[in-house]
């Protein structure tokens, strides 16, 4: 119900042959299938008529009447009012931006209908802005609520609605699903499903609507769950009928790795080693996520399977997100390779020409057995002679094509992910099912629990003293900030800033400085000197939220930490504690806090257990900011709430097996009606 759209707004209709206009790509809609599923955010009630001497300020409401005046001001801004009248009482309806021909709508006795929020007004009650359109005495009323959709610029709500009640006439609405699973999930069947919902009736209960526990809502979200559950476990099957290299047996090469290392595996490091080497004997291509809490060993791991793979001839590749991270890895890899004979060699985007081609060329002519390095591993340059392994830490930081373009370099290689965010059980359920999961769930020996502080910025002066004695008594820190130079917008203590205040506070101590804008070379030089303790005091951006090892740095302090999120206040915590000495980490907040910032502090002041954290992660950001990257090659769910639903997700899970079984021509069906083509990318 409105006025009729601006020449703009008419692009977004129909095209002549009856497709969907390119400005819908905007809104992920291409197909009419899309439309069918583009269900309403919200509904307004215009079944119904509120007497005008009704309207009370703050409520919504739907009114008619007879145009008894309309004005155009000009002071002490361009407004159209114009005031309508029913036998109960008078409203005016103002308009602070208007097109020109929209006043000659509201000509003196036509018959006007608005739906708005009332509010009162220097000249009466009114309405500002309101939703209208021109109608008779007799104009019926609509017999459902009206959907307001999500919608996008140039897509008026009028004609989404107008094409999607198209798509709902001429779309193929018959049930994907058999009545036996209907049946025992208590579900009713589509169609009468996305017509509920698009079309509810009135007397419908308007909270099953909003908190989405109607029937209808419980089908779509059935179905939304049930595809990703299929194409999940159709992913996992195609990659399970290609050729990967088997990788079987004992092999030398892991056994000496293993004898020269100066410490024992963990159980925990055993077991996931044996599900390891028990998928690299496979003739299908592994796909297996190995997580575990910060500095829990997941490296030496990896690189016992890369080991597993050199041994049969194979190259493996180490992919980190950060310059920092994969050359902590790289300097790792080659003390505990090197020594064994087997060549390691760094790639990343700032290496000088001559020094990637030197790389380049060992990798494909097969001289070098093991590369690490950042996204430069996956160019178009780098070939590999025989690549058998991809190795890639914090894979959700990488997007699918990146991490399919590294794979597609040595045809199907093994593939093994790391993460040090333990994935909470509905995501591995969920996002995670085309995976296997190895967990390390214990820390090695020798790591001191750490003790975490709540201070607010006014106290900063406490903390440089804090600093000062433990510096002076032979301890290394590190002081986190989350921006480098100074932000317009975002008006917060930067890295730069911070070096040159705590440099002139502590001019006793070495004080070093690490972000992302610095040279590589400068930034190893940086890291270098703290790690032999030349450097007291490390000033860092969050680069060094995952992988700087330095057993002696026993104290942390973070600026701003109300402006980060759970899992990287859980990951910078984690580069303290790795020596004997007592470790704690000290979070500077500014006041006033937010709801959820003062909640995630509470979280991590009182917990130190990853996979906790991560539980409240996700609940208080939400699958799509949890996952990060990984969302660009997983289905999204845009109706199910994975904690909400999780009775849902598991009825999914049971079916999803069930139909694979028994009925797989209508578990093609379902996941072509709900991903399209879309599901292409979780192949990788």
């Amino acid at each position: 119900m409105a006025a009729s759209p601006k020449p703009a707004q008419r692009k977004a209709a129909l095209t002549p042959d009856g497709t969907l206009p390119v400005a819908y790509a905007k809104l992920g809609l291409f197909t009419p299938t899309d439309l069918v599923l583009h269900l309403p955010l919200r509904y307004e009630d215009e079944t119904r008529l509120t007497p005008i001497g009704d309207a009370l300020p703050g409520r919504s409401l739907q009114v008619q009447g007879e145009v008894t005046q309309c004005d155009v001001s000009y002071k002490p801004r361009r407004t159209l009012v114009a005031k309508i009248a029913d036998a109960s009482g008078e409203l005016n309806l103002r308009f602070l931006n208007f097109y020109g021909s929209q006043a000659k709508q509201f000509a003196v006795g036509k018959t006007i209908r608005a739906l708005g929020e009332a509010r009162g007004g220097f000249w009466g009650m009114e309405m500002v802005h309101p939703r209208y359109r021109v109608v008779s005495a007799n104009t019926p009323l609509p017999d459902s609520l009206t959907p307001v959709y999500p919608s996008a610029a140039g897509i008026a709500q009028n004609l989404l609605r107008k094409q999607i009640a198209v798509a709902l006439a001429q779309s193929d609405l018959r049930d994907t699903l058999p009545d036996s699973l209907l049946q025992r999930y208590h579900l009713p069947d589509f169609a009468r499903s996305v017509r509920t919902l698009h079309h509810p009736p009135p007397d419908i209960p308007v909270n099953q609507l909003e908190y989405r526990t109607h029937p209808a809502w419980r089908r779509i979200k059935f179905d939304e769950l049930l595809a990703q559950q299929l194409s999940l476990r159709l992913a996992r099957n195609a990659r399970r009928s290609q050729d990967a290299p088997a990788l079987p047996g004992p092999v030398d090469l892991v056994a000496q790795l293993q004898a020269a290392l100066p410490f024992s595996l963990t159980a925990a490091q055993r077991r996931c080693w044996d599900e390891i080497h028990a998928d690299l004997g496979e003739r299908h291509p592994m796909q297996r996520l190995l997580q575990g809490d910060v500095g829990s060993g997941k490296t030496v791991v990896a690189a016992l399977a890369a080991a597993q793979a050199i041994g049969h001839g194979y190259q493996a590749a180490f992919m980190a997100p950060t310059e920092i991270l994969a050359e902590q890895h790289f300097h790792k890899l080659r003390q505990w390779f090197a020594p064994l004979g087997i060549e390691v060699v760094w790639l990343a985007g700032s290496l000088s020409k001559k020094d990637k081609l030197a790389a380049c060329a060992k990798l494909a002519s097969g001289a070098a057995w093991l590369a690490a390095g950042t996204h430069a591993l996956f160019q178009e340059q780098v070939e590999f002679a025989r690549l058998g392994l991809a190795i890639i830490d914090e894979q959700h930081r990488f997007g699918v094509a990146q991490r399919l373009a590294l794979r597609q370099k040595g045809g199907q290689p093994h593939q093994l992910m790391m993460s040090a965010t333990p994935i909470p059980r509905t995501l591995s359920m969920s996002y995670y099912a085309d995976l296997d999961v190895s967990v390390i769930d214990e820390l090695p020996p020798g790591r001191t629990p750490i003790v975490t502080k709540l201070l607010a910025d006014s106290r900063r002066e406490q903390v440089i003293a804090l600093l000062r004695d433990r510096c002076r008594d032979g301890t290394q820190a590190y002081w986190v900030c989350p921006l480098i130079e100074e932000s317009e917008k975002v008006q917060l203590q930067t890295a730069l800033d911070t070096h040159a205040a705590l440099t002139a506070a502590l001019p006793a101590l070495s004080i070093g400085l690490v972000h992302g804008r610095m040279k590589s070379r400068d930034k190893a030089a940086t890291m270098d000197a703290f790690k032999r303790g030349e450097v007291q005091l490390l000033v860092a951006t969050t680069v060094i939220e995952v992988g700087v090892d330095v057993p002696n740095a026993s104290l942390m302090v973070i600026e701003h930490a109300e402006r980060m999120g759970l899992s990287q206040l859980h990951q910078l915590r984690g580069r303290v504690g790795r020596g004997s000495a007592h470790s704690a980490c000290i979070l500077l907040y500014q006041t006033p806090l937010s709801d959820t910032a003062r909640a995630r502090l509470k979280v991590i002041f009182e917990s130190g257990d990853g996979f906790h954290i991560a539980r409240e992660d996700l609940r208080l950001r939400g699958p799509g900011e949890f996952l990060g990257a990984r969302q660009s090659g997983a289905p999204m769910l845009r109706f199910a709430d994975l904690e909400a639903d999780i009775d849902l997700l598991e009825q999914a899970r049971e079916a999803a097996d069930w139909l694979l079984a028994n009925q797989p021509d209508s578990a093609h069906r379902h996941v072509a009606r709900w991903l399209g083509g879309r599901q292409e990318f979780i192949k990788a």
